[in-house]
């Protein structure tokens, strides 16, 4: 059976264009994370923190999704119990929640990316946008990085699992030395055999380099792009004093 690349990227193909992709995760970075705007863009961040729980449920990544919310209902909920709670537990439940409902929406928008995203559409995105090959490196190398260390530390909880070294187990003070720090140094060898198997691909040549997969911008694409625009206008003309509502 004869094997059909151009097939096989239009088959992993995601809902968006890569581009598009960056560009969310630097405006939910901004506006959610960063808070940028403040009360007058509550309406606005709202849209945005939804976005990538809208995303994922198209793309059919139910585990990031359920994820995501569990972690999202937690924040809220510590949020919501702060007052009930006497001294030092309440600070705890403030920064515990004021953290989870910053950070989550965008480390959700991150996992997205990297789920829904090949390193060969992301090369070509970055090549697309002219960026240099000290950042397109370094940026595709940590995309098969994540997903490579969270298959190890998977499999060294396993087999640690196995001899009953586990958190709650009755060699629970062994997880430090025989988890964490197998972790750290396949974390090590990892990130090293990942940038030599990008180096061998010819990503640091300095000729340009072909791509099969093809990439572009849809329907979908603009509207999500012109979304971002929409929110740095307003924010800019809430800077100038102009109030749109």
């Amino acid at each position: 059976m004869a094997y059909s690349a151009e097939k096989a990227q239009e088959k992993r193909r995601g809902f968006l264009d890569p581009r598009t992709k960056l560009a969310l995760v630097l405006v939910l970075a901004l506006f959610v994370m960063g808070g940028l705007g403040g009360d007058q863009l509550k309406g606005i961040k709202t849209i945005l923190s939804v976005l990538p729980f809208l995303l994922l449920l198209i793309e059919r990544q139910w585990k990031r999704f359920a994820r995501g919310v569990a972690m999202l209902i937690v924040g809220y909920g510590l949020l919501l119990a702060m007052p009930y709670l006497p001294g030092i537990l309440n600070y705890l439940a403030l920064m515990c929640g004021g953290i989870l409902t910053r950070f989550v929406v965008t480390i959700v928008m991150g996992e997205y990316l990297i789920a829904t995203t090949s390193v060969s559409e992301f090369i070509s995105a970055m090549e697309r946008l002219h960026m240099p090959q000290a950042i397109t490196i370094p940026m595709s190398v940590m995309f098969r990085l994540f997903p490579t260390i969270g298959s190890e530390w998977r499999s060294i909880r396993r087999a640690m699992a196995m001899r009953g070294i586990r958190l709650g187990g009755a060699r629970a003070g062994q997880v430090l030395e025989y988890q964490l720090v197998p972790m750290m140094t396949s974390t090590v060898r990892i990130g090293e055999e990942l940038s030599a198997s990008a180096l061998t691909r010819g990503l640091g040549a300095p000729t340009g380099r072909t791509n099969i997969c093809r990439i572009g911008f849809r329907v979908a694409d603009v509207l999500l792009l012109a979304g971002c625009a929409f929110a740095i206008v307003v924010w800019i003309l809430e800077l100038c004093g102009v109030t749109l509502w």
